[in-house]
């Protein structure tokens, strides 16, 4: 079986090599003599480069999308005749997810297995699977072949997920099903009665300048610090333009981000995309100033807000008007807060709002307006679904009325169905209390649905920037081509 999250999968504490070695030795798959052999010869075959030494390497050492080759070696290991791939390529970005899927089908058809893909993202079964099997609350409601199912689906929740699921040539609402959108946008007024800003009102909210993150890296072990190298992004200082200095020096450090520049506007959603790696975390960790930068400035609303360090940033009135959404809403709500009291968390500490009564009203209106019903806020994170601890993180985020809300992959862990209901209800919100979003995603068609202008990044520089329509149906960068290839497109008929 490959599992879901191969960090969460694989052993922290022990090399990669090592746990394949477990593996072969635990099913008699190899001895003492050619056990290491043999556990390099897997990492081959999953075609990671330099099998030889990243055996030596620990799962925090590699990207997720080599933790997944890794958990794909560990799975075919014993030559099994059936492969369990469960959701395998959940929070990898494009580039990566078509390097795993092709390598699961070549190995499939390689060693004559059978593989059983569970998916919630449509267009990997339409592009990757013989046949797809349609499941609701534990039963089994619709089987076809790939192309049938997708071209005429019979069922009614078949036909609601093909619905929901993003492609070209549709809007965010064509994605709930009817008679969904009114509910979504059927929320309580602005709090105050204040005026919502016009989109239109377009003068900078954010303006990033030559923005980089440097990583030291004193005592990196030799192959650590060639696998760095190799990967061009070594610096001494300042990097002179195309050096590539020696990984072994003393001052070596690694730039994560590397001088990047660029605004975004009140009311506007921009789009951050790129493969895993790229810098885009990093980026919008040192905006929300939760890291501090090595070089180049934020400005936000006029106000330089590099200069602050992050921990003092953390108790500043500015720090409620730029707040974020997390990717995970399970493991960025603590399991012991009910919803309520998550929500009411940057109430308690950033807000003017006194008195229990006063805040539970507040954490009420702000459930109404992220569409939560209100009688769950007293659940704690385990007793609610994946889309409703979604909204609890949204309704925690707009708690103060921000001005700029970072969206860090606020939908990858989401079904399509409920992938639809956040979006929609994200772009309702934006609508409705005049935020700005920075909206950090791999997924491309989410990207176009939600977001005015995207950035693309690549090795921790944008290599494109534009409108979404431009950038999504005549990119000007060969990189911006290649992740817009690598995107499965159902032939969804709904």
């Amino acid at each position: 079986m490959v599992f879901q999250n191969p960090r969460a999968a694989l052993n922290p504490i022990r090399k990669v090599g090592h746990q394949i070695e477990d593996v072969l030795r635990q099913h008699a798959q190899a001895g003492s003599n050619d056990k290491t052999e043999k556990a390099v010869a897997l990492l081959e075959q999953v075609r990671i480069a330099r099998a030889a030494e990243r055996y030596h390497a620990y799962p925090f050492e590699l990207s997720g999308g080599m933790c997944q080759r890794v958990m794909i070696a560990l799975a075919l290991a014993c030559r099994p005749q059936l492969l369990i791939a469960d959701e395998p390529t959940t929070g990898l970005d494009v580039m990566t997810q078509k390097t795993v899927m092709d390598l699961i089908v070549e190995l499939t058809r390689q060693r004559a297995m059978s593989t059983i893909l569970i998916t919630h993202d449509l267009g990997l079964a339409a592009s990757y699977c013989d046949r797809v099997v349609v499941m609701e609350k534990g039963r089994v409601v619709e089987t076809a072949p790939s192309a049938a199912i997708f071209k005429a689906p019979t069922h009614p929740y078949t036909r609601r997920l093909m619905r929901a699921t993003p492609r070209p040539g549709v809007q965010l609402r064509d994605l709930l099903p009817e008679g969904e959108a009114a509910a979504i946008v059927a929320r309580a007024p602005r709090p105050n009665g204040a005026a919502v800003p016009q989109v239109g009102n377009r003068e900078p909210l954010l303006l990033v300048e030559n923005l980089a993150k440097e990583y030291p890296r004193k005592g990196a072990s030799p192959s650590l610090g060639r696998l760095l190298r190799l990967n061009g992004r070594w610096s001494h200082g300042v990097r002179p333009a195309g050096s590539d200095p020696d990984a072994s020096h003393p001052n070596a450090t690694f730039r994560a981000v590397d001088g990047i520049s660029f605004t975004v506007r009140r009311g506007e959603s921009v789009g951050l995309v790129g493969e895993s790696g790229c810098g885009k975390s990093t980026t919008s960790a040192m905006i929300m100033r939760l890291i501090d930068a090595t070089a180049g400035r934020i400005v936000f609303d006029g106000e330089d807000i590099s200069t602050i360090p992050a921990r003092r940033f953390a108790g500043l009135p500015l720090r409620r008007r730029i707040q974020m959404v997390f990717q995970d809403p399970t493991d960025s709500l603590n399991p012991r807060f009910t919803a309520a009291r998550a929500i009411a968390d940057p109430i308690l500490r950033l807000g003017d709002i006194k008195g229990a009564k006063a805040v539970r009203a507040r954490c009420e209106v702000l459930a109404r307006q992220v569409v939560l019903p209100v009688e769950l806020l007293d659940r704690f994170p385990h007793q609610l679904s994946g889309g409703q601890k979604a909204r609890v993180g949204i309704a925690r985020a707009i708690a103060l009325n921000p001005d700029l809300v970072i969206l860090d992959e606020p939908t990858a862990a989401l079904d399509v169905s409920v992938q639809a209901v956040v979006l929609n209800l994200l772009q309702a919100l934006k609508e409705e209390l005049g935020m700005s979003y920075l909206f950090v995603s791999h997924d491309l068609q989410v990207v176009r649905l939600l977001c005015d202008r995207v950035i693309v990044m690549r090795a921790g520089r944008i290599v494109e920037e534009g409108p979404t329509e431009r950038v999504m149906t005549a990119p000007a960068a060969d990189y911006t081509r290649e992740l817009l290839a690598a995107v499965p497109h159902p032939a969804v008929q709904v």
